[in-house]
């Protein structure tokens, strides 16, 4: 389980350092965005991301109905990916998208937090 484990928390790596990058050359307006690569690599990225959680939470026989941390994960992660729609495809301006951008890394972080202690209020005593 610990390399399924690993696998997970690198492509969770690869997905938010991918997120920044095309954050910022969305920022730039560079033409990176409009390579195939980049719009294809994302998704490969992420599905291998939410396969790796789901076979670790059904190996582990974890429901997210009865836990609540992992529940608060799922809904973070849904908030995460509409924002990160917002910010790089349907931002009606650029300040939108900067604003919803820097909001999903703050949700990212947060996904995190609930993954490292197991608390949906990872930052209460």
């Amino acid at each position: 389980m610990e390399y399924v484990k690993f696998f997970h928390v690198l492509m969770a790596f690869l997905s938010i350092t991918g997120f920044i990058t095309r954050g910022i050359w969305m920022m730039q307006q560079s033409a990176y965005l409009r390579q195939k690569w980049v719009k294809i690599l994302p998704h490969i990225i992420d599905s291998l991301l939410l396969l790796s959680a789901i076979y670790m939470a059904v190996s582990l026989a974890i429901n997210p109905l009865e836990q609540a941390w992992l529940m608060s994960k799922i809904i973070a992660l849904l908030i995460y990916i509409a924002l990160g729609m917002v910010a790089l495809r349907f931002g009606q301006s650029m300040q939108q998208r900067k604003i919803a951008w820097l909001l999903a890394i703050i949700v990212f972080l947060y996904i995190v937090l609930v993954a490292f202690t197991k608390q949906n209020l990872p930052l209460t005593l």
